[in-house]
């Protein structure tokens, strides 16, 4: 209870002009960074957090959450009315929220993920306010063998999603973005991996660059070739009116928990973050759906699972970043830098040397929260607009769009070769019925895959005993086994049905 007064103090302090102000500029320049493809909330955090170094600790802070909550919710956009995500914590929003939009309700599916994204946001806040010990206890307690059965297990969500006639596919998808991911010098013994030479590759394939050119480029592809899903003459003469989410969102409600839990439980593991959130929220919330059937035509459902999971992700990330100084995602990575640039150090002693901190942290987010619903309230109809535009006109200003925040990321010529050879590989595997989406994913996890893989065989000498020996390993393992066995199943019934049709 004493905790709650002194967030409520905090909030109360907060309620100035300037902060206010601030938030709101700051809200709206996170939504429009998450948007544009290529430039994610962890490169807006970055970018300003030198340009608030001598401002105030509150006023950068604001401008620092402001960017983090928006960034987070803006990938939602250009995943609902262009599929093509954002952000990669966008890209599941993408498999549903696009398929609403062909059908007249790209106004309502953006409203829907914004009140998604608050209702995620605040639950993601009160966990950082209530639970921070228990998650705290419980994402100590992961080491390698579960972060690799973890990551495996999200891998495994491709087969749900991935395959757009065969749920193998979604399986082959992501084994081939863990392909991708392992090229470069591993970050065990430092040796070179599938390179050949360039030294370009030496860091890996980066994930923004490769989602872009799978997502975006495709989509410019087809735009330009008369392939394209977008038919403005027959889809969007009139929109779909205006629905009230109240109904949408009960309807919703066990999805909506499930995802929040699934968030900030994610969340708080240091270093996953939301892109993986979003994706086992989405995953949990078809696998549990009453109507299944509804998911890959454009459920309402599966645009608000992982819009709720992403966003809860934030409150869970900062758990970790500000009881532990162990980051929970690349944007609280980011905002460890800015803590420590302004003399702040999170960590067991935090509530000793700053013990109102955490409360202003919260209240923080909630005020972002409130700065995203009013922007979003203005947004929403404009952005639905977009559709009505002619793809040929539309996808040229997508592309270069999509070129420049490939580029702007690390100033790298080599990214862009990477988005055009992964936007000709995307477009070929699309049709083929290969989905992008396990493949983003595999490239997400790959790393983490491999790392703990061989750094669990290194302590073990060798022995694979500690992944069924540890209690949180073994419980993943058992989940993997089920899924792999209820797919096959469903695979199976799936095609004796076809057959007796």
């Amino acid at each position: 209870m004493d905790g709650f007064i002194i967030f409520f103090q905090q909030l109360i302090a907060l309620l100035n002009p300037m902060v206010i102000i601030l938030m709101f500029i700051s809200t709206t320049l996170g939504i429009l960074i998450g948007a544009l493809p290529g430039l994610t909330a962890t490169m807006g955090i970055a970018l300003l957090t030198g340009l608030t170094f001598r401002a105030t600790d509150v006023q950068s802070f604001t401008v620092l959450m402001g960017i983090y909550v928006g960034g987070i919710y803006g990938g939602s956009l250009s995943a609902i009315l262009l599929n093509v995500p954002g952000t990669a914590s966008a890209a599941a929003t993408a498999i549903e929220g696009h398929k609403l939009s062909l059908k007249g309700e790209a106004e309502n599916a953006i409203i829907a993920t914004r009140t998604a994204s608050i209702i995620g946001t605040v639950i993601g806040m009160l966990a950082l306010l209530i639970v921070t010990p228990l998650l705290t206890k419980i994402a100590l307690s992961f080491t390698s063998p579960e972060y690799f059965m973890l990551a495996l297990f999200g891998v495994l969500i491709c087969g749900s999603i991935g395959g757009k006639d065969l749920v193998i596919k979604g399986w082959i998808a992501g084994l081939l973005g863990l392909f991708f991911a392992i090229i470069g010098q591993d970050d065990i013994f430092s040796i070179p991996r599938f390179m050949y030479g360039n030294s370009n590759l030496l860091g890996g394939i980066q994930i923004i660059p490769a989602m872009i050119g799978f997502y975006a480029i495709p989509e410019v592809i087809k735009a330009f070739t008369g392939q394209s899903e977008i038919n403005n003459d027959d889809v969007f003469v009139s929109n779909a009116p205006r629905r009230k989410m109240f109904p949408i969102m009960k309807k919703s409600l066990r999805t909506i928990i499930q995802s929040a839990l699934i968030g900030v439980g994610i969340g708080s593991l240091p270093g996953v973050g939301e892109d993986v959130a979003a994706w086992v929220a989405y995953d949990t919330s078809k696998k549990t759906s009453k109507h299944p059937e509804e998911y890959g035509n454009g459920s309402w459902e599966g645009v608000v699972a992982p819009e709720v999971g992403n966003n809860a992700a934030i409150g869970g990330a900062l758990i970790p970043l500000l009881t532990l100084a162990v980051p929970g995602s690349p944007p609280a990575a980011v905002l460890l830098g800015a803590f420590l640039l302004h003399g702040i150090r999170p960590g067991p002693m935090l509530t000793t040397e700053f013990p109102n901190f955490i409360y202003m942290m919260a209240a923080l987010i909630l005020l972002g929260v409130f700065c995203m619903w009013i922007v979003g309230l203005l947004i929403a109809k404009p952005m639905s607009k977009i559709l009505k535009i002619n793809p040929v006109y539309l996808m040229p200003v997508v592309a270069a769009l999509s070129i420049i925040g490939a580029f702007a990321i690390n100033l790298n010529f080599f990214d862009l070769v990477i988005v055009f050879l992964f936007g000709i590989l995307g477009y070929f595997l699309d049709k083929m019925g290969y989905s992008p989406a396990p493949i983003v994913l595999g490239l997400i996890l790959g790393r983490l895959i491999d790392d703990n893989f061989r750094r669990t065989l290194v302590v073990h000498n060798g022995s694979f005993m500690a992944f069924i020996t540890r209690p949180i390993s073994l419980l993943f393992l058992v989940i993997i086994i089920i899924t792999i066995v209820r797919q096959i199943m469903n695979s199976k019934k799936t095609r004796n049905n076809t057959k007796v049709g």
